[in-house]
């Protein structure tokens, strides 16, 4: 019988990275903790020689990488999106720690796939692409030098997530639970609430005034369930048809 860990269903996602050393870093960084897969939205240069020499035995990591051109399709499918962010957002979602969010994503990932979101080296996640995302989370550094090589972010974060995967009394198999909508599903809720709020003349599309940003970080704060979504979407469709 073959046994699945939860990482299994974890995604490192690295958005736009600039130095391919960087990418095998994090592969090799992945391995050490029993991490597999790895999606690359618009690297700068990949596949790249640098990349496998600092790899070294984590270079199956990167031949099974997955190479996409938006951060749309690197999480298809995933159901949680946690943004590693270095500095503090006006309207972020909610921020927690690693340790909480390692556990958050080894007890989802029993059962969906999640996905943790690294930035540029020089400037690290997009406001756009946070807000993707359901969670933010930072790694504590020293007020004196705050910088952290990504590599060694995916490091820290890695090692979290083995530790609350191989922790006592953690879920090594899916409990009963509602069925969590998917991003994609998410993102398309948003697309269809937004339609109908700017026929609605409630949001002006010419000064948006950030409306869809606070409506992302309200639904954020909770996990919703694919049933949720649907009767959501029902109910703006009721609602447009209503107007007619």
């Amino acid at each position: 019988m073959i046994h699945h860990s939860p990482l299994d269903n974890v995604r490192v996602v690295l958005s736009h990275t600039s130095h391919p050393g960087n990418i095998g870093a994090s592969a090799r960084a992945m391995k050490t903790m029993g991490l597999s897969s790895l999606y690359l939205v618009n690297p700068k240069s990949f596949p790249d020689n640098e990349a496998y020499v600092r790899a070294t035995n984590a270079r199956d990591i990167l031949d099974q990488a997955v190479i996409c051109s938006t951060l749309d399709i690197a999480l298809q499918d995933c159901v949680l999106a946690v943004a590693m962010t270095a500095r503090t957002r006006e309207l972020t979602h909610q921020v927690i720690d690693t340790r909480q969010v390692a556990q958050k994503l080894a007890e989802i990932a029993t059962r969906s796939p999640v996905a943790l979101v690294f930035g540029r080296e020089s400037s690290g996640l997009t406001t756009a692409e946070v807000t993707k995302c359901q969670l933010t989370v930072h790694i504590p550094t020293s007020s004196t030098y705050a910088s952290l090589n990504l590599a060694a972010a995916v490091q820290i974060m890695c090692y979290e997530l083995h530790m609350a995967a191989i922790a006592p009394g953690s879920p090594s198999s899916p409990p009963e639970v509602p069925q969590l909508a998917s991003l994609n599903e998410i993102e398309l809720f948003y697309q269809h609430l937004e339609e109908a709020l700017i026929t609605s003349k409630f949001l002006d599309p010419q000064h948006p005034k950030r409306l869809m940003q606070r409506i992302r970080r309200l639904f954020s704060r909770t996990a919703l369930e694919k049933e949720e979504v649907n009767i959501l979407r029902g109910i703006i469709h009721a609602l447009a048809k209503e107007k007619r």
